[in-house]
């Protein structure tokens, strides 16, 4: 299997399965399970060398501290750290790629998701773009190849974060008072985790030609 096809096959329960996870360990903060889930992830996903994997996976932890605090966070730091691990991407497949820009994609994602979640009811059309747009460029596919796939991945955010604003709510209630918190997602039937699990399997499923997912949830 030639390095190109190697990091566009994979698993897509399995996938999905890890990328629950990571978001999961994400928003509780648990860093070293974080550490821990982006290896499967990026190895399941990459099909890297484990040297290679790795490293990846640290990337992606270092850019997910960076990016982590609310409301100052450090976009730029993530931005380089992404696109350190892209370059181990272009490593494994061979190919040619402009990491810097598969790297401010990937961040720009982030950000809309971030306005989306802090926003509720808004913001959702540009998150499919920006995903979209993500996809189309790192995989030299076009828009409306990948657009299913991006809706999906959209779509099992809002049920993250469904479950993320449960959790708040359920661990400080005050600050459901919030602007941030009070989601009209909050009404709803309470979040179960198998539906975050099966929306990211979905999201991979349909993915063009097994096209890799990217690795952040915010």
């Amino acid at each position: 299997m030639t390095g190109g096809n190697r990091v566009r096959s994979f698993d897509p329960n399995r996938v999905g399965a890890l990328e629950c996870r990571a978001w999961v360990t994400y928003y509780q903060r648990k860093w070293l399970l974080l550490l821990v889930t982006s290896v499967g992830l990026v190895r399941a996903g990459f099909r890297m060398d484990w040297l290679r994997t790795l490293r990846g996976a640290w990337r992606i932890l270092r850019a997910n501290q960076l990016w982590a605090p609310h409301p100052k966070n450090d976009p730029d730091g993530a931005r380089r750290c992404m696109e350190r691990f892209y370059r181990l991407v272009a490593e494994t497949s061979g190919e040619a790629r402009d990491t810097v820009k598969a790297a401010a994609l990937e961040v720009e994602w982030w950000r809309a998701h971030r306005e989306a979640q802090y926003a509720p009811g808004t913001g959702h059309e540009e998150l499919v773009d920006a995903l979209v747009e993500l996809y189309a460029f790192v995989y030299s596919a076009g828009p409306a190849d990948v657009r299913h796939a991006a809706e999906l991945r959209a779509d099992a955010m809002v049920v993250s974060d469904q479950w993320v604003s449960e959790e708040l709510c359920r661990r400080q209630p005050a600050d459901c008072k919030g602007a941030g918190a009070a989601r009209p997602l909050l009404r709803r039937a309470p979040l179960r985790r198998p539906s975050l699990t099966q929306r990211t399997r979905q999201t991979w499923e349909v993915h063009p030609s097994c096209l890799t997912p990217s690795l952040r949830s915010e």
